[in-house]
């Protein structure tokens, strides 16, 4: 399974979320959110964008691109 699939997965079940609650969220029913996970080559860049808003993390991240949930430029330094 790819970084991909595995933080699509982490996310959604961090929220609590089943596939079919997502698919919901989504437009899309739950054999497509299960294809998505184990396919993420599936993605579009929208796809991935909204994902990115509803789970709160950066796009990179969900491709496996950084181990870093939140957006640097999202931290606000105290």
């Amino acid at each position: 399974m790819s970084a991909v699939n595995n933080n699509i997965i982490a996310e959604r079940k961090r929220l609590g979320m089943s596939q079919e609650e997502l698919g919901r969220i989504l437009g899309r029913d739950r054999s497509a959110i299960s294809r998505m996970e184990r396919n993420p080559m599936s993605l579009t860049g929208d796809m991935i964008a909204r994902l990115s808003d509803i789970f709160c993390c950066s796009s990179d991240y969900l491709l496996g691109l950084t181990d870093e949930r939140v957006p640097r430029h999202s931290v606000v330094a105290t």
